[in-house]
């Protein structure tokens, strides 16, 4: 089956090689924002294989739609890309365009699906194949695969650990459906649709007055990106990598209640967050305990205050 693969430069390789591997024919693979004077493993593994990489600025640019058709592709497939591709260019295949989304549709539709799962402490997600339409994640379903959002899970952890590769998987099988003409597309549910915008900065200021597991769920819901931010001594500190305590501090919320050589704790009402990596303002991140060297930290401090 002659395909097109649209893909993220750097998380595309893997499955243009197991698609590959499958026996499929790869008519042309695009990488939207990919840098031409950068090869990416996407790129490279393209053209070892003798298929045309394009790299659009976006899938809107001129001439993506034109250079697809080209290629007479039967089917698309889209996966790991952020930018938003035209309906047009959706249904340029014969067959359609398949998609990977990081949750259990009709749920967490955006583009932050992960992130807003393991804010809301959800302690299951998974993954939707769906044909994509005008919508935004609101195509018929191909197939779903469930997966648990472990205890100790950041955003990171769990799509390198399982969404991704279960993702690589997923879109292989769908193709092979879609091949074998049994890929079925299944309404989603609009009734159970729930969708969040894009997790940035604005969502993910630490609250010490919270609960201590909702204070972890932020912090694990936005680690890498965008990082849950507290202040200390007024500067902007984000945080990166925490555990935490069940039992309550005598403290009040935000006081430092512990500093060690390995990290620090920071009160809530009926618990503490233990904080190991951090991230100043105009650093890289740096571990808890280095930061708390630094910054001369010390028990009873205060995070969170203007």
């Amino acid at each position: 089956m002659r395909i097109v693969l649209t893909a993220h430069a750097s998380l595309g390789s893997r499955l243009l090689e197991a698609i590959l591997k499958q026996g499929e024919e790869v008519a042309a693979v695009f990488i939207p924002g990919g840098d031409p004077l950068k090869p990416s493993p996407l790129k490279t593994l393209a053209e070892e294989n003798g298929i045309p990489a394009h790299e659009p600025a976006h899938m809107k640019a001129d001439g993506v739609y034109e250079a697809m058709a080209a290629c007479k592709p039967e089917l698309g497939v889209l996966a790991f890309v952020p930018d938003i591709v035209p309906v047009a260019t959706l249904n340029c295949p014969r067959r359609g365009t398949t998609m990977y989304h990081p949750s259990l549709l009709p749920r967490h539709r955006g583009g932050s699906a992960m992130n807003w799962a393991i804010i809301q402490g959800e302690s299951m997600t998974g993954l939707s194949i769906i044909w994509p339409d005008a919508g935004i994640d609101s195509g018929p379903i191909l197939l779903q695969k469930e997966v648990s959002i472990l205890p100790d899970d950041t955003v990171g952890s769990l799509f390198f650990n399982r969404l991704y590769p279960m993702g690589v998987d997923a879109l292989v099988e769908a193709t092979k459906l879609v091949r074998e003409g049994r890929a079925p597309r299944i309404p989603q549910d609009e009734s159970l649709a729930t969708y969040e915008p894009l997790c940035q900065e604005q969502h993910a200021v630490i609250d010490w007055t919270k609960p201590a597991a909702e204070v972890y769920n932020l912090i694990r819901g936005t680690s890498p990106r965008p990082g849950a931010t507290t202040t200390c001594r007024g500067e902007k500190l984000k945080i990166l990598d925490s555990g935490l305590i069940s039992s309550p501090p005598a403290a009040v919320p935000g006081e430092i209640v512990l500093v060690t050589g390995e990290e620090f704790a920071v009160a809530c009402p009926d618990g503490s967050i233990v904080v190991r990596q951090v991230k100043p303002p105009g650093s890289a991140k740096i571990s808890a305990a280095d930061f708390a060297q630094s910054a001369g930290l010390k028990k009873g401090d205060r995070l969170g205050q203007p």
